[in-house]
């Protein structure tokens, strides 16, 4: 469940006026992606009015404790720069030229040319419309795919959206890329902007930020701007933690005994003291008892990752699962330590394939000789085997292990993706054709998929999944998509797997594999509205007109608030697939389509 701490930043966050409009609340390496670069060549954008800030959000810690941020500064010293002493005046930071500022108006750090989808990605979107769709987000979504083609989306080197500050509008992406689970893309965003732009609302955010990375030296040039608004303890503490790291012990430990003053040294003070105490010139020890801890914050993951200090894993059941990707990226733990959050976050899109591959590897190195029953073994075997037999065997074990592991078989396929694309298609494997589908498009390796559709057509199961798989998933039509085969597989999955019928129908559907007279049959046998409408739909179907990427993919997270699969409406994805793929975002269309056969 959500943490209290959570509620609270997001019911801050939620400070602006709820939408008029009728949405849908359902309730390292950058994985590898199909999707090709940005539509259309970028369009300069107007310089954005510079609007007041909305009310700031809260941070996560320390809990019971509540700033009172004020978007107004106080006013400044007015004593001209005659008037003061010339020993004060020497003393005065140097200012930099405004060539030398890095503008903030245009901040991502992918572009068409990288992977970014165009300056245009949000088209004229209202900056105020934009932060409200952004909060409303209840992430992770359902789909890894969707989140992938969003991180990819709010990474994007894209134009400050009228209505909204250019440094709000950084804040508004990295905090939805942070509740993702995505820290390390959310921090690229809030370190591409100089200290002296940070507004109250980013300052905040990257503060969250510097937690989830496990990173305290990034508190530093915030705790400056934060004390203009800000009157939570934790700037108190983070002041002491920043002369720590500076070297000056005695300052720090006086700013630490201050900020607790009578108060009890409860948790939050001690894992301060902790991270005091790993710093120069200081006497600060601090002994961790978790036991009357029941819940988890990001000040008590980021201190204690810092330091290196395992936090007990029922705290973790206290928090969302981004608490598990933002722990399975911290370095300060053995690979072994973080194989299980890894799977956890490679299912919500954070780490790939790849990358889940590198850390089983990782792993191995440090355990040494673990034996052939070890996961590590059985992945190296999987790769490496004496043939493709034996190959299969060992992915074949990953996957029955899966159920039992944190992000279940999902996880396992996506893991044994490329070992399963290095398998040349056989006969000899029929009874595993879907799984080996599905781990294939599980990493996007749609190519490699569909070198089995002649197999899979020869076989002709009707309720054999991985035709499903290549009729939504293979880069064109290479299986039978007429009626009757799709309604021959839709029943053969009987009450049970109504659901995934309706979303096949309706990816096929948004994806153009089916003529208009068929989907519609074919919905109505199967007891659902294809082209039921709503205000949503409509602003999906429209920025999808209008082939504002960006847009796209951030309705498409709207529209998948939920966990399972199951509780995606068959007439969102029909649209959801149909706006990506009319906006040039075909390929991420077919993997979520896919992601859903699999995942059902």
């Amino acid at each position: 469940m959500r943490s209290r701490n959570k509620r609270i930043l997001l019911g801050a966050l939620a400070g602006c006026a709820g939408l008029a409009l009728s949405l849908p609340a359902l309730g390292q390496r950058a994985p590898e992606s199909l999707l090709p670069p940005g539509f259309g060549a970028p369009s300069p954008q107007p310089a954005p009015a510079q609007q007041p800030s909305t009310p700031q959000p809260v941070p996560l810690l320390p809990p019971g404790q509540q700033p009172t941020p004020s978007v107004e500064n106080p006013e400044g010293d007015q004593t001209t720069q005659d008037e003061q002493n010339p020993e004060e005046a020497k003393n005065q930071p140097v200012e930099l030229p405004d060539a030398a500022r890095r503008p903030i108006d245009q901040v991502g750090p992918l572009n068409p040319d990288n992977g970014g989808l165009g300056l245009d990605a949000f088209g004229q979107i209202d900056g105020r419309f934009a932060t409200r769709l952004m909060r409303r987000i209840d992430a992770p979504i359902a789909s890894r795919w969707a989140s992938i083609l969003l991180r990819r989306a709010l990474l994007s080197q894209v134009a400050t959206p009228a209505n909204v500050a250019p440094a709000d509008w950084i804040a508004e992406r990295a905090w939805l890329l942070l509740r993702m689970g995505e820290a390390d893309a959310a921090k690229m965003l809030v370190e591409s902007v100089d200290t002296d732009r940070l507004s109250p609302k980013l300052i905040i955010v990257a503060q969250q930020v510097a937690l989830a990375t496990a990173d305290p030296s990034a508190l530093c040039r915030l705790t400056d701007g934060a004390a203009t608004f800000s009157k939570d303890k934790s700037w108190d503490y983070a002041r002491a933690i920043c002369a720590s790291l500076s070297g000056e012990g005695a300052i720090s430990s006086a700013l630490l005994d201050h900020a607790r003053g009578n108060a009890r040294r409860d948790i939050d003070y001690l894992l301060a003291e902790k991270v005091v105490g790993a710093g120069a010139n200081t006497r600060r020890a601090a002994m961790i008892e978790w036991a009357d801890v029941d819940h988890l914050t990001s000040w008590r993951f980021g201190l204690a990752s810092a330091v290196g200090l395992a936090i007990p894993e029922d705290l973790y059941a206290s928090v969302g699962p981004e608490y598990q990707a933002w722990r399975a990226r911290s370095p300060m733990f053995h690979a072994e330590d973080r194989l299980a959050p890894a799977a956890v976050a490679a299912t919500l899109g954070v780490f790939s394939s790849a990358d889940l591959v590198d850390l089983y590897g990782e792993a191995a190195d440090h355990q040494g000789d673990t034996g052939r029953d070890s996961p590590t073994e059985r992945l190296r075997a999987a790769f490496v085997g004496d043939d493709d037999s034996a190959r299969l065997s060992a992915i074949k074990q990953l996957w029955d292990d899966g159920d039992k592991q944190p992000g279940g078989l999902y996880a396992r396929e996506i893991l044994t993706a490329r070992a399963a694309a290095l398998l040349k298609p056989s006969d000899s494997f029929s009874s595993d054709y879907a799984r080996l589908i599905a781990s294939m498009l599980s990493a996007g390796l749609d190519v490699q998929a569909a070198h089995w559709a002649p197999l899979v057509e020869e076989k002709g199961s009707s309720g054999d999944d991985a035709w499903a798989l290549l009729a939504v998933g293979a880069p064109r039509a290479l299986v039978d998509l007429g009626k009757n085969r799709v309604n021959k597989y839709c029943s053969s999955l009987g009450s049970d797997g109504a659901a995934k019928a309706r979303l096949l129908i309706a990816a096929l559907a948004g994806l153009g594999r089916l003529s208009p007279e068929a989907a519609s049959a074919l919905a109505e046998r199967y007891e659902f509205q294809l082209g039921s409408r709503n205000r949503y739909t409509d602003l999906l179907d429209r920025a999808a007109q209008r082939h504002e990427q960006g847009t796209v993919a951030l309705l498409a997270a709207v529209g998948m608030q939920t966990r399972d699969w199951k509780n995606v409406p068959a007439f969102h994805l029909y649209h959801i697939v149909a706006a990506l793929r009319r906006s040039g975002n075909e390929p991420a269309a077919r993997m979520i389509a896919a992601e859903a056969i699999s995942r059902l």
